[in-house]
């Protein structure tokens, strides 16, 4: 009999499976094929004796029989997740939106405490993704700050607060007693194999053993029983275990030829546990986390290898209960990563925009302190736009951002050497500067009025004249001339008690001026309207100062009155330039190749209208940023101005459009 075994048992190890899944062999029908190979080469290999060929035939035909349970079922696919970070599995809690970062991590240092790593893993990592996206809130507006106050993004440099600090301890905790855990779930692991190979051997003698049915039976549920309250094994050695126990259970049935009443008593009680997996599995398709609907489906999945067959009559139906329902969770499933994916790659088609237009940025060369000023504005905008567009997919994200970065790290690197550039200029600046002041400072004291007042006027005149100073002197030289300034002309006010006349006079000749603008009829031409406007703003400056309480009404009737012939003349530059298109349309319709030169001329103008569109939501989406100040509802005013003139400059190129097509 001790031979008959270890043949059986190199039979299993030499022609047995090898790196197959156990749920592919709990298939009847590849049982029996497996079964087959190996008894017939048995055979044919003429190394049994004659009684023990009969006996192998014997069970060989009785394999087919409908007494024989098996656990034949072959386990639907549980498909592989991509693969993705530990913070990317876990759910956002609702419980932990609105925390702060000091109420998270007082949350953490409370979780770590306890020892029981696989209870608090999720919680743990759902607080570390809170915890890192309010941290990243902070970091980038930190480095926006940064940016605004004039520093430069090469040279930023974050460091951890105390908060930070305790997080990074708090998980170190977390992390040194989950490496722990680990080694010990190893270390049981390979106890855990140990102990089922040695029922393995138990379960060898008890197939060889001449003891009465009951008791055989009996110690064969015992072992069963102790088999399913064994641990996990190693993944090395899950396979070739289980294959093992499933053939020496099989060569068990075989021996014992359990009673019918027995077998079918335990075989209801397996389709009882087998439809409570079903019920369990459809709950899982209402289950809003897409994670723990997966991770719960594989835990049913192991749960049901362990339960045995099930009557003849009802093995289909149930399997293909428990099969649709796991089909139904991997499409939700697919559909999930499938909906994260197109999300991820819009979002980088948009940070692919974006670093074009930091790239445009960085193509040119500015000439002056205001271009640079400006375009640094423009340039923050972009960062602004890019902070609020999510995560592009895990291989793209890094690869856009450097190249993003490298576009600003090239344009405040271009910056740096212009402004560098400057210094020698704003030197000789303050020195010039200087010596006006040291002038003005002469005449402030001086009772001759009109010459006074020319000559520091001149001063005026010259200091608009002198570029930029060094930043650290601006402020303090421009307060120096302007002190000498204002000294003089608040003396000359003094003096002058006939001043309010003179402003009564000023009053008069503005709203002369202003009847005149009124009455003023644009031309056809361009050039001759700007120098009649300019004509108006400088007349208007040189007339002076009228009484305080009509000053902010005759400026606004100014300003709407100028600012109205400017709208005019852009209005009438746009149907100009819309019937000069519609006439070079009209010039086409003879020639040859006009299919053609439509069609080109149709995709620029859908190409700036594309472009001008995303401008102006760009534009749109940025002025939310603008917080309630003074200056910033200056910026927001030109900020609406640009919008306004980019959708004037939209109706047109639409306009010219419907020609091209019409």
């Amino acid at each position: 009999m001790e031979n008959n075994e270890q043949l059986n048992q190199n039979s299993i190890n030499n022609e047995g499976i090898e790196n197959e899944q156990i749920t592919e062999m709990t298939s009847k029908k590849a049982i029996d094929a497996i079964e087959k190979k190996k008894i017939v080469k048995l055979i044919q290999s003429s190394i049994l004796p004659a009684k023990v060929k009969i006996e192998v035939h014997t069970l060989m035909d009785a394999s087919k029989a409908e007494s024989i349970p098996a656990n034949d079922e072959v386990m639907p696919e549980i498909e592989n997740a991509p693969e993705i970070e530990d913070d990317e599995l876990v759910e956002d809690s609702n419980e932990l939106d609105g925390l702060n970062k000091l109420l998270l991590v007082e949350m953490l240092e409370e979780l770590v405490q306890n020892p029981d790593i696989q209870s608090i893993k999720d919680k743990v990592a759902a607080i570390r993704l809170h915890f890192n996206k309010l941290n990243k809130e902070d970091m980038d507006n930190e480095l926006d700050q940064f940016l605004q106050s004039g520093g430069e993004a090469e040279s930023f440099q974050h460091t951890e607060d105390p908060i930070e600090q305790r997080f990074n301890a708090a998980f170190g905790i977390f992390k040194a007693n989950r490496a722990k855990q680990n080694e010990d779930l190893e270390k049981q692991k390979t106890e855990n194999l140990a102990k089922k190979q040695a029922i393995l051997d138990e379960l060898k003698e008890i197939i060889a053993s001449d003891d009465s049915l009951k008791k055989t039976y009996d110690d064969f549920r015992a072992l069963q029983d102790r088999w399913k309250e064994i641990g996990p094994v190693p993944a090395a050695e899950n396979s070739n275990l289980w294959n093992n126990y499933h053939f020496l259970v099989e060569k068990f049935f075989d021996k014992v030829r359990i009673g019918r009443e027995l077998r079918d008593l335990d075989m209801k009680k397996n389709l009882d546990a087998k439809i409570e997996l079903c019920e369990k599995a459809e709950e899982l398709l209402d289950e809003k986390s897409i994670t723990k609907a997966f991770k719960a489906l594989q835990k049913l999945h192991e749960d049901w290898k362990e339960v045995g067959p099930v009557p003849q009559d009802k093995k289909d139906e149930i399997w293909e209960r428990f099969k649709a329902a796991t089909d139904k969770i991997n499409q939700i499933r697919r559909e999930h990563y499938s909906k994260i994916e197109e999300e991820q790659t819009a979002n980088l088609e948009a940070k692919k925009a974006l670093c074009d237009k930091a790239e445009e940025l960085i193509a040119e060369d500015y000439p002056s302190v205001n271009a640079w000023q400006k375009k640094s504005t423009e340039l923050s905008e972009i960062f602004g736009v890019w902070k609020t567009v999510g995560p592009a997919g895990k291989k793209d994200n890094e690869e856009i951002w450097q190249r993003f970065r490298g576009a600003m790290d090239t344009f405040f690197a271009k910056k740096k050497a212009f402004f560098a550039s400057l210094k020698d200029r704003q030197t000789e600046n303050l020195e010039r500067k200087t010596q006006l002041c040291i002038e003005a400072e002469g005449l402030m004291d001086s009772n001759e009025w009109k010459n006074a007042t020319e000559q520091i006027k001149k001063l005026q005149e010259e200091w608009k004249t002198i570029g930029p100073v060094p930043k650290r002197h601006a402020d303090k030289i421009w307060k120096r001339f302007r002190a000498a300034c204002d000294t003089f002309f608040n003396r000359k006010n003094e003096h002058f008690s006939g001043r309010r006349t003179e402003e009564e006079a000023n009053l008069a000749a503005k709203k002369a001026l202003l009847d005149e603008i009124k009455a003023f009829e644009l031309t056809s031409s361009r050039n001759e309207n700007m120098e009649a406007i300019k004509a108006f703003q400088k007349r208007w400056i040189e007339i002076g100062f009228v009484p305080m309480k009509h000053k902010d009404t005759i400026n606004k009737e100014y300003r709407e009155l100028i600012d109205g012939l400017f709208d005019t003349m852009r209005k009438n530059q746009n149907e100009a330039s819309t019937n000069d298109f519609r006439e070079m349309m009209e010039s086409w319709k003879d020639d040859p190749n006009a299919g053609d030169r439509v069609r080109k001329e149709s995709s620029k103008l859908q190409t700036r209208i594309q472009k001008l569109r995303d401008e102006i939501a760009a534009m749109e989406n940025n002025i939310g940023f603008f917080s309630n100040s003074k200056n910033s509802e200056l910026m927001r005013a030109e900020y609406e101005k640009k919008i306004n003139k980019a959708k004037e400059d939209l109706k047109v190129l639409e306009e010219k459009l419907k020609i091209a097509e019409g």
